[in-house]
């Protein structure tokens, strides 16, 4: 097996990514008192964060899963967002919170915000566990319930991968790339 060319420095603890569900759980909660909650989560990162969100929100969830892709077979998004699993069931007239792991530049998240709008949700709102601001390239993102900001770095854990690793990771790690 070939030697890996970066480590994984801690950037965010488990204790401070927990801690902060728990607060976002709890402000979701106020939010929402005396209504249900529809929670689409944006696989396969957001799982993690939404499995663990939903433990946290008092008010009745529902959930569901959405599979979208932007990138094609490159390494960078080529702004046309191809849905890949939609929905099982109707958003019409239902209090929806989509749930991400990562924003970075919105281009997928704005395409997805405007499909998910044109199916008549009675209110929609974002919740993210990262947010890159410095990578946005669009103006129309909302973030309404964040976890963590993060700077323009390469991170793991928590859902989040490098080549399919890493997401079980229970803490936010940055990837250095070892220079050779």
């Amino acid at each position: 097996m070939a030697k890996e060319n970066y480590t994984i420095n801690c950037l965010i603890s488990e204790d401070e990514v927990n801690r902060r569900i728990r607060e976002l759980g709890e402000q979701i909660s106020r939010d929402y008192a005396g209504r249900d909650l529809h929670m689409i989560c944006v696989l396969k990162g957001g799982s993690f964060f939404m499995c663990e969100l939903a433990k946290r929100i008092t008010v009745p969830v529902t959930l569901d899963f959405m599979s979208v892709s932007s990138y094609g077979a490159g390494t960078s998004s080529s702004g046309v967002v191809r849905i890949v699993k939609d929905l099982d069931e109707s958003i019409e007239g239902r209090v929806v919170l989509v749930v991400e792991d990562i924003i970075d530049s919105g281009r997928t998240l704005s395409h997805l915000m405007k499909l998910l709008g044109e199916r008549h949700p009675a209110e929609m709102k974002l919740c993210t566990l990262l947010d890159k601001p410095e990578r946005r390239v669009v103006d129309d993102v909302t973030v309404d319930y964040l976890g963590f900001q993060v700077p323009d770095v390469f991170v793991v854990g928590y859902g989040l991968d490098y080549d399919q690793k890493y997401r079980n990771l229970p803490y936010i790690g940055e990837v250095i790339f070892n220079k050779e």
